[in-house]
């Protein structure tokens, strides 16, 4: 069997994504691109179970899925869904001498995410997952 075209693809689609998330939130680089989505995946993270969030991360293209699981701590406790503003603030604390997120970092993500995913196992997905999920995820 070949290799299949998600792997054999996967550099220049996450780039197309940096490049797409770059431009949807007015950023200047996709260096900043990447720590802001990176923020967001964590915050997000950190309110779904690792079962969950394994769900999740298969709807998300191979390099995506990777940044999603890098540095897990998954003995960190779950934390409830927050007003978005509270979440934004935490996803300004990854790296935060570094970190050059929009305030509407998890919107610029989830924007630019979905053009990336296919929408309908995306949602179908955020629909299993516990309340709030869909609401974060939401443009």
């Amino acid at each position: 069997m070949p290799v299949p075209l998600e792997y054999e693809r996967a550099s220049a689609k996450f780039y197309e994504y940096l490049v797409d998330a770059r431009d949807t939130a007015g950023l200047w680089s996709t260096h900043v691109t990447y720590t802001m989505t990176q923020g967001v995946f964590h915050v997000f993270r950190r309110r779904i179970s690792t079962e969950e969030a394994i769900a999740f991360a298969n709807t998300l293209p191979i390099c995506l899925r990777a940044l999603f699981v890098t540095d897990w701590d998954i003995k960190e406790k779950v934390r409830a869904f927050e007003t978005r503003e509270a979440m934004t603030k935490e996803v300004c604390l990854l790296r935060k001498n570094h970190n050059f997120s929009t305030e509407t970092a998890i919107r610029d993500v989830a924007e630019a995410l979905r053009r990336h995913v296919d929408e309908e196992d995306f949602d179908r997905l955020l629909a299993k997952l516990p309340e709030g999920a869909i609401d974060f995820w939401k443009v």
